[in-house]
């Protein structure tokens, strides 16, 4: 008969990359540290990558003796950072959370019973909002990526999903060899969420690898703390912004149908379903109702100008070599 031990299932090797930039978020770190060493299967090495702060990087280095700490020795922002972990983990697989996001106890173990064959390339996992002082009633669940969290209209079982988020994702760290690095000059830098980096790179790996598959696995979850700067008009306008930037940049280099597929269901079904919902609300007597669907149609009106604006400014300078270069929306 077997014994207990024989019949354990046999996990591959993960390294857990986070990656931070602001002594403001220390406290935030040490618990997400905390998480991650207490999982349900141990990880075999956690790496912090410290994005351009060399007192933060001496901190970390003099505190956290466990910890494999490294500085990020490309350009500021989430994609070198990433990288520079990347070059640093060892384990078979590659799971990557943020300095203010807390995994369950659980998370590595559901990540890695998504692996269920040499066929799934990545996996990655719920990022449920950990409101700073509570959800604004007017503030669209189906706009939870604003604040880097898992927004209605995402699958709610496992399922193949064209790109991760980089909050709750994992690789097999081969794979992230063989596709190389993400791309510069897309995602955060210095808590300006640009984003996109990691949606570049998930297409990337579909592109090269189009029989592999990257899965989303709901069980699989992290909460991810949401400051009160971050729950305002302000910020929510400033973020859609920069995401249809962010869109431009990404179908400039996959193409604007590998690019854009997801968006297109998510615009013409989710959305509408969104107003839909918030109106019946609004009847039934919640009248915030009514400023979650009028926050749905700004939001995407917002978004889409800018990725309209954006992608014209890319036309306008290759036809104009000597015009400017585009930036970023103003935040």
């Amino acid at each position: 008969m077997p014994t207990a031990a024989s019949t354990s299932p046999v996990y591959p090797t993960v390294s857990v990359v986070l990656r931070t930039y602001t002594a403001q978020r220390w406290e935030l770190l040490l618990r997400a540290i905390d998480a991650v060493r207490n999982q349900s299967v141990p990880v075999t090495q956690i790496v912090l990558v410290v994005d351009h702060n060399p007192d933060l990087l001496a901190q970390a280095c003099a505190t956290l003796p466990d910890v494999h700490v490294v500085e990020n020795h490309e350009p500021q922002g989430s994609a070198g950072a990433w990288n520079s972990g990347v070059a640093a983990a060892t384990g078979a697989i590659v799971a990557f959370t943020d300095d203010d996001a807390i995994p369950d106890p659980d998370w590595i173990e559901q990540l890695l019973h998504g692996y269920t064959s040499d066929q799934i390339a990545g996996v990655g996992g719920t990022i449920e909002p950990l409101w700073e002082g509570g959800r604004p009633a007017w503030f669209p669940p189906e706009f939870d990526w604003v604040v880097g969290c898992t927004y209605r209209g995402m699958p709610t079982h496992d399922a193949p999903i064209r790109n991760l988020i980089g909050c709750n994702m994992s690789f097999r760290r081969s794979i992230l060899q063989a596709v190389g690095p993400f791309r510069a000059g897309i995602g955060h830098i210095a808590g300006k969420p640009v984003g996109g980096d990691e949606t570049e790179l998930s297409i990337r790996i579909r592109q090269q690898f189009p029989h592999l598959t990257l899965l989303q696995r709901p069980a699989a979850r992290v909460r991810h703390h949401v400051p009160a700067t971050r729950a305002t008009w302000h910020y929510f306008r400033a973020r859609c912004a920069l995401e249809g930037y962010s869109k431009a940049i990404v179908t400039r280099y996959v193409g604007v149908q590998r690019g854009l597929a997801s968006e297109w269901s998510y615009t013409l079904k989710t959305l509408p379903l969104g107003v839909l919902n918030g109106c019946t609300d609004a009847v039934r007597g919640d009248l915030s109702g009514l400023a979650r669907a009028g926050a749905i149609l700004f939001g995407l009106g917002t978004t889409t100008y800018s990725y309209v604006t954006s992608r014209f400014n890319d036309w306008w300078q290759q036809r104009r070599p000597s015009a400017r270069v585009p930036t970023a929306p103003l935040a």
